[in-house]
């Protein structure tokens, strides 16, 4: 049996918990055995995108600790699993053990939609939706992780969902984490493509990995009367 350890990201464990819930549901009846370390915090992304090493750097070290062990890590977010897979390496290159760790961890670790694709072997996960559905590749899962085809093809699975290709998909949707905090109108100004391209495709849902995004893109919808639902990708891969 496949044996992984899910790590469940800031946001998802202070926000939005039904995703963990959703992406541990959809792994355990896909035969995954799912556990949880009680003692994670956040990953340091945070802290390491503003420029503050000296507070990151314990985070990183702290997540080495408590998933040294597990056979895989999965997480529900493509910047979080950049920021496990790419920058803790890099950013603990000066200490040759912990920079070893990091990268022997890196290769166990994983957004949902490529551990789903590409370890489970896995397209067709059983879920259903009624509707049309779109899709925002964001921008550290599609760029760091290079990971485009997989998202689509679980999408496409889906019984009963009609996907449609948002224009522009791959147009950041101006979140970037504190960026949106730092310049708020320049955010908003690039929400702006995105929100029309929503529109555009007359979508019931829609459907990203990573909840930052669909935090910043979901309230404008909220506040515009938009009829789409925004949905993580492992709530509607949970769905019957």
């Amino acid at each position: 049996m496949v044996k992984a350890s899910l790590f469940a990201t800031c946001l998802v464990d202070q926000l939005y918990p039904g995703v963990a819930k959703s992406a541990v549901s959809l792994l355990r009846r896909l035969g995954v055995e799912v556990d949880f370390p009680v003692g994670q915090t956040c990953c340091g992304q945070p802290a390491f995108n503003s420029g503050y090493m000296g507070q990151a750097m314990p985070l990183a070290v702290r997540w080495l600790d408590l998933f040294q062990e597990s056979e895989y890590v999965v997480t529900p977010s493509g910047s979080c699993t950049a920021m496990l897979k790419v920058f803790i390496p890099g950013m603990l290159r000066h200490d040759a053990a912990l920079a070893q760790r990091a990268r022997d961890l890196a290769l166990r670790t994983y957004e949902l939609s490529q551990f789903l694709v590409g370890v489970l072997k896995v397209a067709d996960v059983g879920a259903s939706f009624s509707g049309r559905v779109t899709y925002h590749p964001s921008c550290h899962l599609l760029r760091e992780l290079r990971a485009s085809a997989e998202p689509q093809r679980l999408i496409r699975a889906v019984r009963g969902a009609e996907y449609v290709e948002m224009e522009n998909a791959g147009e950041c949707c101006g979140f970037g984490g504190t960026f949106s905090v730092k310049y708020p109108d320049i955010s908003t100004a690039i929400l702006e493509g995105k929100l029309a391209a929503i529109e555009a495709a007359r979508a019931d849902a829609l459907v990203a990995c990573d909840m930052g995004c669909l935090m910043h893109i979901g309230g404008a919808m909220r506040r515009r009367g938009m009829k789409a639902r925004p949905m993580h990708l492992a709530e509607l891969l949970d769905s019957k």
